[in-house]
């Protein structure tokens, strides 16, 4: 399932690429993944659609920072405290740390997707492995 992305190759270093534009990136690859995952179910178009925007919104790419956390290397979590001081404004639907958060999140996964992306395959595995273990 996450084959296609251990085969990309950066075109510039995710060094130096600010982290707002990282999580940017990281908002498109997380949800590219979502739909990968679900398009095999039977459902219409407009099913699949809600399915995916459950799990890209920011409650949920929060909470999936939650899960990976205790598997992050001091320079990911560094990554993701930049790109959470980063954040200044958010909707008013939401908590300016949920959003904070799902900032981090997005800017990790994307910035694993150029650096590293056998990690963020092994990382994506693992938080698919969770959800589907906690239902």
């Amino acid at each position: 399932m996450t084959k296609w992305i251990q085969n990309q190759e950066p075109s510039k270093s995710p060094d130096e690429i600010g982290v707002i534009q990282l999580a940017w990136l990281g908002d498109s690859v997380w949800e590219l993944h979502q739909r990968l995952k679900h398009i095999h179910m039977p459902f219409k178009s407009k099913d699949l659609h809600l399915i995916v925007v459950k799990e890209v919104q920011a409650n949920a790419q929060a909470h999936s920072l939650k899960l990976i956390e205790p598997l992050l290397k001091n320079s990911e979590l560094d990554l993701i405290r930049r790109a959470r001081n980063k954040t200044k404004r958010c909707p008013r639907s939401l908590e300016p740390s949920v959003y904070a958060q799902a900032t981090g999140f997005e800017t990790l996964i994307g910035w694993l997707f150029l650096k590293n992306p056998k990690r963020l395959s092994k990382i994506l595995e693992y938080l698919d492995m969770q959800k589907q273990t906690k239902g």
